[in-house]
């Protein structure tokens, strides 16, 4: 009986050590590994947003994100309060709603889709995020009729600095490639 315990201690050893090894990537090759630590398309357009639910302009900035190939997961909150504080997002580049990538990136207000990606492809060092502060109109979930107002995208940084990221002068620049950005 006793060598019967003894050889499942060893055999039970045996396993977690290749599961841990195998974990490590030991049994796998680095192509596969690379592979496997690269984000899919579909995980870097995925946005966790947060809003309250009487906020309609919110709702319509969510289906623009949608309609632009995000995947998107919502949360109705009664204040935005904490999460602001949460991704240290400053008073005067706060908006309606707050969103977030799988990676911690903020996203405030009604930022276009473009922006977002192309963010997410070539992130400025020290950036925490872009915001879009106020409600503009014309901006992504923002539309009433033919009105527009050019407003700016910044780009957030850690040290609670913002520049422009992104100068939008015309309702058709928030969809189309003619942009200045950094």
């Amino acid at each position: 009986m006793k060598k019967f315990r003894t050889l499942a201690i060893v055999v039970a050893l045996g396993v977690a050590t290749w599961l841990g090894l195998n974990q490590l990537g030991f049994f796998t090759s680095t192509g596969a590994q690379q592979q496997a630590q690269e984000p899919s398309q579909a995980d870097s357009l995925a946005l966790h947003v947060h809003k309250t639910p009487t906020c309609g302009c919110c709702s319509d900035w969510v289906t623009h994100l949608e309609k632009s190939g995000f995947e998107v997961k919502y949360t109705d909150h009664n204040s935005l309060d904490s999460i602001k504080a949460q991704y240290r997002i400053g008073e005067r580049y706060q908006s309606c709603h707050t969103g977030v990538s799988k990676n911690g990136y903020v996203f405030e207000g009604h930022v276009p889709a473009r922006f977002i990606e192309a963010f997410l492809k070539d992130t400025p060092p020290g950036a925490i995020g872009l915001s879009v502060p106020a409600m503009p109109l014309g901006s992504p979930g923002m539309e009433y009729g033919p009105k527009f107002e050019p407003y700016q995208v910044l780009l957030l940084g850690k040290d609670g600095s913002a520049s422009v990221y992104a100068e939008v002068t015309s309702y058709d620049q928030q969809f189309v490639a003619s942009h200045t950005h950094h």
